[in-house]
């Protein structure tokens, strides 16, 4: 199972456990568990703290326990944890073993806080990038907090419980049985759902802060530049945001970031904010801006956040990025992660032998297109116009695929169902007006981005797009609100671009403040009248 250079690798951390763990396997005659009993006793022979036996004690076969020996064991791995999810392995051997967590200390002290029973599921595909922050996130919390439970469910090994549960994307977690939470989820993020008053508490803390140089609002590869560079100048810079890295987060292979030939998204958005923590930055984190208030007569902009904090800032730069744009067609919300899907590389394994749909023909469809084709039994590929718009090496491949079938000029009018599940597509020949259903059982859509401007609409100057208006320095329709990144009108969404718009944006803000009279210092929000 693992080749000499990981072994080399998993001793030496290995060698960081300071007290005995137990792996005890749930195993039967499959082949699987026969890697799985393999797979064990390798990581048994790295270290002398590690043992394994096995037992009957669960239904899921093959499966093991992570724990330590005389107690009941918290974490559970129904499945071979490869792939992406080998990280989440090894953390939780070093965990469970007594090595200390990378969490901030009131982290670990919310989680052992916790009071109840908790016993989490997580349904993943071992090729799904964004699985392993949800599998990290509950096995610490169950290393952690003795009424916490932790099982990690990789669905291609256990499709009877992916298909009474009907779940058709990933990551997919339940809570003592019901479902809890779908899609990339952080600690903090699983945390704040689980405690339902640290929402409360977190805004009361952000209004008690004093006010900034320059806020940040998102951060994803332009927010993280724009953080940087205000950081480097000195100033008191705040970060404000949902999650770190923004759609980054969702791209799985990144090879044209110049000087890094490749990457992977949720790698280079590690890099990012370990970028921007080297620096006195205050980062806010779940945080989602509602309102923007324009600099007043006191010299201060007002930024007002869900959760019900209120923040004060001298200039403010604007990266609030974009999301994957939807069809608005009757089904979609319908049957979203029941069938409609957005991410080929997440849940594309849960399709695997069936027929989906993929629409858009750009890069990123044509991409999605050519890597379902190796899972499922058949892609039809939908796009409005009247010809592919992806490049010619993308094109050249796909068509090289005998199970894909290209429409064009077909626009998608419907999505069908029986009530749980995608079973159908409907589109109109743009050219005939002709309707056609096809049956299938997934649909995963690629038709470009939205911007994340809905909140700041009829505040400030915005396309017709809705992105937001921007000159060459990343000044807005407001003085002293900048913007930049895929939030803007600037052209040709790109991660390097983003981040040259950002670090130009906070130069901008810098410039407008050196430019300015510095108001008194601003008491906490919390204080200034609403």
């Amino acid at each position: 199972m693992l080749d000499d250079a990981i072994k080399t690798q998993l001793k030496a951390y290995l060698e960081r456990l300071q007290q005995p763990i137990e792996l005890v396997a749930c195993l039967d005659d499959s082949t699987r568990s026969a890697e799985m009993r393999e797979l064990l006793h390798q990581i048994a022979t790295l270290s002398p703290l590690v043992s394994v036996r096995e037992s009957d004690d669960d239904v899921r076969r093959p499966s093991f326990a992570v724990g330590r020996p005389g107690e009941p064991a918290r974490i559970r791995f129904a499945g071979l944890p490869m792939g992406h999810e080998f990280t989440s392995l090894v953390l939780a051997l070093l965990q469970t073993g007594g090595h200390p967590p990378k969490v901030e200390d009131a982290v670990i002290e919310q989680i052992r806080s916790l009071r109840g029973e908790f016993r989490f599921e997580a349904y993943i595909s071992l090729s799904c990038h964004n699985c392993p922050d949800v599998v990290q996130a509950v096995n610490l919390m169950a290393v952690l907090n003795p009424g916490i439970e932790a099982v990690m469910v990789d669905g291609a090994l256990f499709p009877e419980e992916v298909e009474s549960r009907q779940i058709m994307a990933v990551p997919a977690l339940y809570l003592n049985g019901e479902p809890f939470g779908q899609g990339r989820m952080t600690l903090e993020e699983i945390l704040a759902r689980v405690d339902s008053g640290a929402a409360a508490r977190e805004a009361e803390k952000i209004s008690a802060r004093e006010a900034f140089d320059v806020l940040v609002v998102g951060r994803g590869p332009a927010g993280a530049a724009a953080a940087v560079y205000a950081a480097r100048k000195g100033i008191r810079t705040g970060v404000l945001a949902e999650r770190f890295g923004g759609q980054v987060l969702d791209t799985l292979s990144i090879e044209n970031l110049i000087s890094v030939p490749h990457t992977e998204g949720p790698r280079l958005v590690a890099a990012l904010e370990q970028h921007v923590r080297e620096y006195e930055v205050d980062i806010m984190n779940l945080q989602r801006a509602e309102a923007l208030e324009p600099i007043g007569a006191d010299g201060y902009a007002t930024v007002r956040t869900a959760s019900g904090a209120t923040l004060k800032a001298r200039s403010v730069v604007l990266a609030t990025g974009a999301r994957w744009r939807e069809m608005n067609v009757p089904g979609e919300k319908e049957y979203k992660a029941r069938g409609v899907c957005f991410c080929p590389h997440c849940d594309g394994p849960l399709f695997k032998g069936k027929r989906v749909a993929v629409i858009g023909g750009g890069n990123s469809g044509v991409e999605a297109a050519i890597d379902l084709a190796g899972i499922v039994s058949h892609v039809t590929l939908l796009e409005f116009d009247a010809q592919l718009r992806a490049d010619a090496v993308l094109q050249a491949k796909l068509g090289s695929l005998p199970n894909v079938t290209v429409i064009t000029r077909a626009q998608t009018t419907e999505v069908t169902g029986d009530g749980e599940k995608v079973n159908g597509i409907v589109y109109q020949d743009r050219t005939s007006g002709a309707e056609t259903r096809i049956d299938l059982e997934g649909i995963f859509v690629q038709i470009g981005l939205l911007p994340n401007t809905d909140w700041l609409r009829g505040t400030i100057a915005l396309s017709p797009r809705g992105e937001i208006d921007v000159d060459a320095r990343g000044q807005t329709s407001l003085p002293g609100i900048f913007a930049a990144g895929d939030v803007t009108t600037t052209p040709f969404k790109q991660i390097v671009i983003a981040m040259g718009e950002g670090a130009k944006a906070s130069l901008a803000a810098f410039d407008h403040l050196i430019r300015s009279t510095a108001p008194a210092a601003a008491p906490a929000a919390s204080a200034v009248p609403a």
